[in-house]
């Protein structure tokens, strides 16, 4: 029986073109999508771009361009990922789009009805990175963990008030009733850890006057809405919500996936937000690692960004797709490096899956032979894929390569003829397209390319699939 599944990745600011650690994250969610489609589920998929906020407002004003015009063209570059890491998402949601405006302010009506949002003076410090409050026990030499090379800035000033310390109770009891809601396990234990500590209620508008970029406060003409309460709002407005009820029952609550720097704000902050608002409280959190570059993250504020669509277009959309849900590890900080790249994509992609589908259509086609295709999806990963371990899920199919390619060597098919032939290749046969359904998650252009050369009565010989590099 089909089911209902949404996925979401956070939303990346666009404020800089898109970078290789968030192509980590939504090819996470993309192999997830695509996992569940082909077990016959409903999927919904979101995607999109976080327009507000204090740096994007500066970094429009630094190139001298109209706020909304500097967003449309950085939204345009985060919307060609579909084309360039063969994306599947089925909603691009940006938080300039007028449907979102009405949803958040829709939102923060509710939360004003339900006396969780108040006015008052105050002074903090301020990280424009982040766009988080910081207090002095989170930073490190007087700097932000995640982004050491800005200075904090202090904000005073009168604003709205969320009364995130109202409900501690009830998001310590969302982590006791559900032991896996946030994933891995030791991410539950940290954001448990800061919600027993107590939690204070923070600014959740900025006045125009300073920032004139973002959505407005319902009845508040001098007030703007603080760009994480905004922006959080994306995974249920992307699903319509308040207009169709039937939609948003029907997919919400769903399953996000974010970085390691947004384990408050989607575990914590946004769960209460929704508790306020009457609304349930998401499905699931899974929070990833960084891609770090000689143990350093990759970020755009150090200057050491990868960009993946190069990587796409000089390797493939496959091969990227390969290495960062096969060989980086889905909970903890990862190393990339060229080097690391270009030997998994010639160990296991050349030399591992591209040679045992070159060795088998080539002795098909010497042997003349007619052959039938009888695989069908059978659902071998799902006890990895559930748990968010691509690389494990990833470790099963190459482990079913490897096999394929001790079958071959043992039993020496190009030495055998007349039946036995026959009879071990069509295995063989029937193997490698299990093997190209099993790959549709992972590498869906490699998946489409051996079920076309292998689904045919004559297999013949076709160029590699990876050419070594």
């Amino acid at each position: 029986m089909s089911k209902n599944y949404y996925v979401t990745t956070t939303l990346p600011y666009v404020n800089a073109s898109p970078h290789i650690g968030f192509a980590l994250e939504i090819l996470e969610a993309d192999c997830l999508a695509r996992y569940h489609r082909l077990t016959g589920d409903n999927v919904l998929f979101n995607f999109g771009t976080d327009e507000h906020g204090l740096k994007i407002y500066r970094k429009a004003v630094e190139v001298k361009k109209d706020p909304q015009e500097f967003v449309d063209e950085y939204a345009k570059k985060f919307d060609s990922l579909k084309k360039s890491l063969n994306l599947t998402y089925d909603n691009f949601i940006r938080t300039s789009d007028p449907n979102h405006i009405a949803s958040a302010q829709k939102f923060w009506e509710l939360c004003l009805a339900n006396g969780d949002i108040y006015k008052k003076k105050y002074k903090v410090k301020y990280c424009v990175g982040c766009e988080l409050e910081k207090t002095d026990s989170e930073l490190i030499n007087g700097k932000c963990e995640f982004h050491p090379n800005q200075n904090l800035e202090t904000i005073e000033e009168e604003n709205y008030f969320f009364r995130f310390s109202k409900y501690q109770k009830a998001l310590l009891k969302l982590y006791e009733d559900h032991p896996d809601f946030v994933v891995p396990s030791h991410r539950l234990k940290e954001i448990k850890s800061f919600v027993e500590n107590g939690l204070n209620d923070f600014s959740i508008s900025r006045l125009k006057e300073k920032l004139p970029w973002g959505v407005p406060v319902p009845n508040d003409p001098e007030q703007v809405m603080y760009v994480w309460f905004d922006a959080l709002i994306n995974y249920i407005s992307t699903l319509s919500w308040p207009k169709d009820d039937k939609k948003f029952k029907k997919y919400w609550p769903g399953v996000q996936i974010a970085g390691k720097d947004n384990l408050r704000q989607q575990s914590a902050i946004w769960q209460a937000m929704l508790a306020s608002a009457g609304l349930p409280f998401s499905k699931q959190i899974f929070i990833h690692g960084f891609i770090t570059i000689n143990g350093e993250r990759i970020s755009k504020s150090l200057g050491n960004v990868v960009d993946p669509v190069s990587l796409s277009d000089k390797y493939g959309t496959d091969a990227l797709r390969y290495f960062l849900l096969a060989k980086i590890h889905p909970f903890e900080d990862s190393d990339f490096s060229i080097e690391k790249f270009e030997s998994a994509y010639n160990a296991d992609l050349a030399n591992g899956l591209g040679n045992l589908v070159a060795r088998v259509a080539k002795l098909c086609e010497t042997s003349g032979l007619k052959f039938s295709h009888k695989s069908k999806y059978k659902n071998i990963y799902s006890k990895y894929l559930d748990r968010y371990r691509f690389d494990q899920a990833a470790e099963a199919i190459w482990g079913k390569i490897g096999k394929l390619d001790k079958y071959i060597n043992d039993r020496k098919l190009w030495e055998l003829s007349g039946e036995k032939l026959k009879t071990s290749l069509t295995f063989a046969v029937n193997e490698i397209n299990q093997i190209a359904t099993d790959l549709k998650p992972f590498l869906p252009e490699t998946a489409e390319k051996i079920e076309k050369q292998f689904k045919v009565p004559k297999i013949k010989s076709d160029k590699p699939l990876f050419p070594r590099c």
